[in-house]
């Protein structure tokens, strides 16, 4: 069994082929271009460095959010594109999870973090020593709150997302519990993490994780978590319900 991945909820880009248990291509850039002037080149190189069509996949498994707006719009359209013009299935992967795929096998807990600005994350947190367990459902809140809840769950904990860098001091400042940041080469968004976790969901392996789930390329629909910008400053300014909902920086 084939399944392509398609990653693109952040600056990374990044399209992987998983042939049964095998990463059989990765193609990963991170880097300021966008994800309409990458995914489909990269896709095409792979598949011709292969010497494969794009027929012979069984499924296309795509990150589904959270993430960039722009980012998930355009995977998205990538592989409902894909998925209608081959008849293929598509997988609808959450992003977080996919980024605690890249820990398999780590001890302690495993929280993603990715910059959601306005020090806010998109979160989750994972048990990765066999399989995947999901402790806490991938959500955005905020980066100060993430560090009390750590605390009082007293476990040690590795990070690793974009959020790093922005929120690294402040964990640092705030967190009592042992903590670590993942390396270099397991540190981002992959797209052999999401091909991965949609070939579990194909083989009906993933255990007791129900997180990835099969859909219609009609059906897909990327799970942002939270609105734009825009649109909450907007409903801030006609109801009261908006403008509780407002973040810190909004308008």
């Amino acid at each position: 069994m084939r399944i392509l991945g398609i990653e693109s909820s952040s600056l990374v880009a990044s399209v992987a082929l998983v042939t049964d248990d095998i990463l059989t291509a990765e193609y990963t850039v991170d880097f300021k271009k966008t994800h309409s002037q990458t995914l489909l080149p990269m896709l095409d190189e792979i598949m011709n460095m292969l010497g494969l069509e794009m027929d012979t996949v069984d499924a296309i498994a795509v990150a589904g959010g959270p993430g960039s707006f722009t980012g998930l719009r355009i995977g998205a359209a990538t592989a409902k594109g894909l998925g209608l013009a081959l008849d293929k299935p598509l997988i609808h992967v959450p992003t977080v999870d996919a980024m605690a795929w890249n820990l398999w096998g780590a001890a302690g807990l495993v929280c993603p973090i990715m910059d959601a600005k306005r020090r806010q994350v998109y979160t989750g947190l994972y048990r990765m020593e066999n399989g995947i367990q999901v402790i806490k459902k991938q959500c955005a809140m905020d980066a100060g709150e993430l560090a009390a809840e750590l605390n009082g769950l007293g476990l040690p904990v590795i990070f690793l997302g974009d959020g790093v860098p922005v929120y690294r001091e402040l964990f640092e400042e705030l967190l009592t519990v042992p903590f670590r940041f993942a390396p270099a080469q397991m540190n981002r968004q992959r797209g052999a993490c999401v091909a991965a976790l949609g070939m579990l969901v194909m083989t009906e392996t993933a255990g007791g994780y129900d997180g990835a789930y099969v859909v219609s390329s009609d059906e897909f629909t990327p799970d942002y978590l939270r609105k734009p910008q825009a649109e909450r400053e907007r409903e801030a300014r006609i109801s009261p319900e908006g403008a509780a909902a407002r973040l810190a920086g909004d308008r």
